[in-house]
């Protein structure tokens, strides 16, 4: 019997935001707090992450309209919805511009009392708390009123459901966050900790990077996703975006 699965699936990190510029700075600095004054939810694109958007959205416009996507699902974060919208106003999906399907399962993972901190204010203002995570790991640690990796893996098996349910068959992007294109990866390649703790030690996932699974069933109709590309980053190059890389706006992601 044949599984359920879209036809094609994009997972692209949202374009630089301020919080991105502004964690370097902090970083630089050496400072404790990262100095951006908003709920980060609402943390906006750079002009820089605006540009990396829109060189994107030419890249999937120039593909042909049979291997263009035809939905296109966001977090709800304004970086995240924002860069879906600019990808769709340069004619990326199939059949001309789209609403943006936003999904809270999508979201940036949570970091309760780590939020807006850096490593070093983190190990400053919660000594306790920065010991147990480095004893138990990031991918299970989850920091008070937060989220652990393995927290955004059990949301997203529920969207993964969610998406083979109504988009069987379909061709799917999906503009999210670093750690969230990660768990993806996780679950659709069935990856252990180790080795998803070995893939983001790597490099860390290009702002727009674009990673695409296939999924082509066998005689059976059974199928394991395939990855075809993975954090790639050469239409923001050939636009004349600079890539980057950034950590997100507040401290654990990479």
């Amino acid at each position: 019997m044949r599984q359920n699965w879209p036809d094609r699936l994009w997972l692209v990190r949202h374009g630089q935001s301020q919080g991105n510029v502004a964690r370097d700075a902090a970083d630089e600095a050496g400072a404790h707090e990262i100095g951006i004054d908003m709920r980060d939810v609402d943390v906006p694109l750079s002009e820089l992450g605006m540009e990396q958007a829109a060189a994107a959205g030419r890249w999937f416009a120039a593909l042909p309209r049979d291997d263009r996507p035809e939905i296109i699902l966001a977090s709800p974060y304004v970086r995240a919805r924002r860069t879906a919208e600019i990808i769709c106003s340069e004619g990326a999906l199939a059949g001309g511009p789209a609403h943006t399907i936003v999904d809270e399962r999508l979201r940036e993972r949570e970091f309760g009392i780590f939020d807006r901190l850096t490593s070093a204010g983190i190990r400053h203002k919660f000594p306790e708390e920065a010991a147990h995570r480095r004893r138990l790991g990031k991918f299970y640690h989850r920091p008070p009123g937060g989220e652990s990796w393995a927290d955004v893996i059990l949301r997203l098996r529920s969207m993964l459901n969610t998406i083979n349910l109504h988009y069987c068959d379909r061709r799917v992007m999906i503009v999210c966050h670093q750690v969230v294109v990660l768990c993806f990866r996780y679950i659709l390649e069935e990856l252990d900790e180790a080795a998803i703790l070995g893939i983001d030690r790597q490099s860390d996932v290009l702002n727009c990077g674009i990673a695409e699974y296939r999924f082509d069933p066998d005689a059976q109709g059974l199928c394991v996703p395939e990855l075809r590309l993975w954090n790639y980053g050469a239409p923001l190059e050939a636009e004349g975006a600079p890539k980057t890389s950034a950590k997100d706006a507040v401290t654990g992601t990479r």
